[in-house]
């Protein structure tokens, strides 16, 4: 009888649980969502991001069952789920309304899906409590109305009822959206911690770039109603592969450049000669865009070394709590520069700096 070693398990490629190859979606003459294909592995936390109207919550309805594909395949551990009901998949959906019952308890709405399958009283109770004590709520709550609840409870109550359908894999719809920015970090780490203690997994819709970042293990951005990048959130933020996904996931300076000799670059819409890191794609251009964020600028004293470097004037900062956040004229433009409070300039407007980055640091993107 062949035996698998450890060795072989622990180098085996991780398994898709949702495989989906061309689906389009359109309504009427509109094409929300357009030829995607993705696999989704078992256990991820994929969170899938894109402006209003680029086809995320589509996307979703498809997955949960709540829209059927207009063309394309969506299976589940290899079976064709295209026209199977919500009702019949091994998945749950929470909603970005929570849709919980007013009149019932904390518990009685937990242990809903478990009132549906026929079990009693006394093992509905109990694994609702098991439910509460995962998701953070004190045990005296099962009998408190859910509406005495805070926004923050509430949401608690609907991951808690969502996990007693014991769902193969759990949806979000903007779960965290009409939350208060505190509130909302508290539960972004809470998410990613039931995320990691139940195993499920998880697919996410956010227009949130912060709950992307915070919560995911790959993220896919949308656009128009196509997928244009899947990758980890370093893989997103540190190597976009175009200037919508770069601009999208966080503030980024840009600058127009023209080929010259010997590698260097000539500013288009800023002065100054400039070296670039090749783009990733290898392609060759003439004209490009250097994108640089804004923590891998700053300024330059003048014994300070960098690969690129440009002058400007100083005419804003803003704090942002550990960091300080300057706003510096160059010319026409208005470049970004963001540091530590550790490195922080002496406060005061109108100062002549000079902004440096490296090349390595900066992305080359066709224009």
């Amino acid at each position: 009888m062949l035996q698998t070693s450890p060795a072989s398990v622990i180098d085996a490629a991780p398994k898709p649980i949702l495989q989906l190859v061309g689906v389009r979606k359109t309504f009427g003459t509109f094409v929300a969502v357009e030829g995607i294909d993705l696999d989704v592995i078992e256990g991820e936390f994929l969170t899938i991001v894109g402006p209003s109207g680029s086809g995320k919550t589509t996307l979703l309805r498809m997955l949960a069952g709540m829209d059927t594909p207009t063309a394309g395949n969506i299976t589940l551990h290899g079976t064709l789920i295209n026209d199977v009901p919500p009702n019949k998949r091994p998945t749950c959906l929470v909603f970005q309304s929570l849709a919980l019952f007013p009149h019932k308890s904390v518990g009685e709405n937990i242990a809903f899906p478990l009132k549906v399958k026929g079990v009693n009283a006394a093992r509905r109770k109990a694994r609702a409590l098991e439910l509460m004590k995962l998701v953070r709520l004190p045990e005296d709550y099962h009998d408190k109305n859910v509406m005495k609840c805070s926004g923050g409870e509430r949401q608690r109550v609907a991951l808690a009822r969502a996990l007693a359908y014991d769902p193969e894999v759990l949806f979000f719809d903007e779960p965290l959206s009409a939350i208060d920015y505190k509130l909302k970090k508290t539960l972004e780490k809470e998410l990613k911690d039931l995320h990691r203690e139940t195993g499920k997994t998880f697919i996410y819709i956010t227009h949130s770039l912060e709950e992307a970042m915070v919560m995911s293990d790959r993220i896919g951005v949308m656009r128009a109603g196509r997928l244009v990048q899947v990758g980890t959130p370093e893989e997103i933020y540190g190597a976009p592969a175009d200037r919508f996904v770069c601009e999208f996931l966080g503030e980024v300076n840009t600058i127009k450049v023209r080929r010259g000799l010997d590698d260097n670059w000539t500013g288009i819409d800023v002065d100054g000669s400039f070296r670039l890191r090749p783009p990733d794609d290898g392609a060759v251009l003439d004209e490009a865009l250097v994108m640089v964020r804004p923590e891998y600028m700053r300024f330059l004293g003048p014994d300070d070394v960098a690969d690129n470097r440009i002058e400007g004037l100083v005419y804003n900062e803003y704090s942002l709590g550990s960091r300080m956040q300057y706003q510096v004229r160059v010319g026409e433009k208005v470049m970004l520069v963001e540091l530590s409070r550790g490195r922080a300039l002496r406060p005061g407007a109108d100062r002549r700096v000079t902004l440096g980055w490296d090349a390595a640091d900066a992305f080359t993107l066709g224009s």
